[in-house]
């Protein structure tokens, strides 16, 4: 129904944050990444889910389209609604977040207020799962790491374009991402890392 909302930030509160868009102000249930990005007063632009209940319509609102696909992957998990994923997504940054699940790094998400070691465990399960299913693994013609033909690991290569696409990025743009990084020796969070790196230099 809404793709985003964009015009004045009106107002932040906690997990909170109203966009004043030609005189109608758009309540957002929102992240402590997105709100730091905001400013009252200024031009706000958040990419927005609306979560529809019997007793309630809740538009939730997101600085980035990477940060709303992740939020959307944790309300997939069962267990986990969008109070939840809001506390999840806020104990960290997307990037982090999308490294935890993938290495299985349970502590990130138990830093969250209210989510305990067997909602996380769930979290990683079903959402490392989901992306492996989901993912293609590359061979064959790519290149990686140096000039000829470099044999990677195939588990290593789909773990690492695993995380990158829990942030929203394109199987092209991981490709291009992941060109450049030794996928051979490296381990897989400092593949990850070298890869988000260059996503954001982009």
């Amino acid at each position: 129904m809404f793709y985003y909302v964009n015009g004045t930030v009106a107002h932040i509160g906690p997990y909170l944050a109203v966009i004043d868009c030609g005189g109608v102000g758009y309540a957002c249930r929102t992240t402590n990444t997105t709100i730091s990005a905001l400013k009252p007063g200024e031009k706000g632009k958040l990419f927005t889910y609306l979560n529809v209940r019997e007793d309630a319509m809740e538009l939730y609102g997101f600085a980035t389209q990477e940060e709303l696909n992740l939020f959307q992957q944790l309300l997939s998990v069962s267990g986990v609604g969008p109070k939840a994923a809001l506390a999840i997504l806020s104990a960290t940054t997307p990037a982090n977040l999308a490294l935890a699940i993938i290495t299985g790094d349970e502590k990130v998400l138990t830093s969250a207020p209210g989510v305990g070691k067997k909602i996380a465990q769930r979290v990683i399960l079903e959402l490392k799962d989901k992306l492996a299913k989901g993912q293609t693994v590359l061979s064959g013609g790519e290149s990686y790491g140096g000039t000829g033909v470099t044999v990677i690991p195939e588990n290593k290569l789909s773990e690492a374009s695993a995380a990158l696409a829990v942030l929203g990025y394109s199987q092209s743009e991981i490709n291009v991402a992941l060109k450049g990084i030794d996928l051979d020796s490296l381990p897989l969070d400092q593949i990850i890392r070298q890869a988000l790196r260059h996503m954001m230099k982009g």
